[in-house]
Formats: structure tokens, sequence, C-alpha cells
């Protein structure tokens, strides 16, 4: 298990993530129609070669799972109880289809569970940027985090 506990998260911790990921068609594809997403700028090459990117955009949300999903592994895995929410979630420049999306999470704030001694609240901010390294998808994210156990 490779997640951190609640302890183990200081404010001002720095991640940068590996792997990276370039996104493909499929990705896109598959996302944007098993969320009944029809929108052309994702799945319509014609539609999306007219628009102001003239290309297909990656779905948002695919992105911005992306992001989070990439930060599992160091931050969260094995030691998360669930989220709690995510706020100012940010798309500052589209993602397209063949960009390779690398992620940095930083603790940016943490507190005990005010009802249960187990576990605690930890907020993370995650920055999505694509191989020129823009920006493309941030967001600040709160999760509930186990403790150590006692036993440890």
């Amino acid at each position: 298990m490779s997640g951190k506990y609640f302890e183990e998260l200081e404010i001002g911790t720095v991640f940068d993530h590996l792997p990276h990921r370039t996104i493909t068609e499929a990705d896109n594809l598959l996302f944007s129609t098993m969320t009944h997403n029809p929108q052309p700028l994702h799945i319509d090459a014609e539609f999306a070669a007219s628009s102001q990117h003239g290309q297909r955009l990656v779905n948002s949300l695919f992105t911005l799972g992306l992001v989070v999903g990439l930060s599992v592994g160091d931050t969260t895995l094995g030691t998360t109880i669930g989220n709690l929410g995510m706020e100012q979630v940010e798309f500052p420049n589209p993602v397209f289809i063949g960009d390779t999306i690398r992620v940095q999470t930083r603790i940016a704030e943490k507190r005990e569970s005010k009802t249960k001694a187990d576990r605690g609240i930890v907020w993370f901010e995650h920055i999505g940027r694509n191989q020129r390294d823009e920006i493309v998808c941030q967001c600040l994210r709160k999760g509930m985090m186990l403790r150590l156990p006692k036993n440890v």
C-alpha cells in the first residue's frame, strides 16, 4: 500500500506524480459515451474541425478524473475513506487527443476529525499540466483519510 495516512500528509508537501499519461481517442470517446455526453466537440471530428480549436476537445470531466487518478498511488491508495468534495475546479487550457498529462499535488490543509478519532480531513491541491507546461486542470479536493493504526 503506497498511500499516506493522515499523519504522514504534512501541509506544504508536494508530490510530482508518475506515471504521466497520454490521452487517446479511445479514452475520450469511451468516457463521453459512458457518461451519455453527446457533445460534438468531444466526439465529432468534422464538427470540432470547424470550432475555434479546430479539433476535438477532451471531455473536461475525464481530464479531472485523470488528474485525481494520477495522484492516488502517492497519496491515498489504501488510506482514504472517501472524497468529501471538490472546489475551485478550473480548466484554464483545453486538452486535446494526444496530449500527455502530468500531475502535481500539494497538501494544502488538514485537520483531525471532530467526531471520529480514526480519521482526519486533508485538502489536496491538484494541478495537471500538458506537455507544453500549460495548466489544463486544477482543483482543491477534500478527502477523509485514515489515521495511523494504533498498533503501528
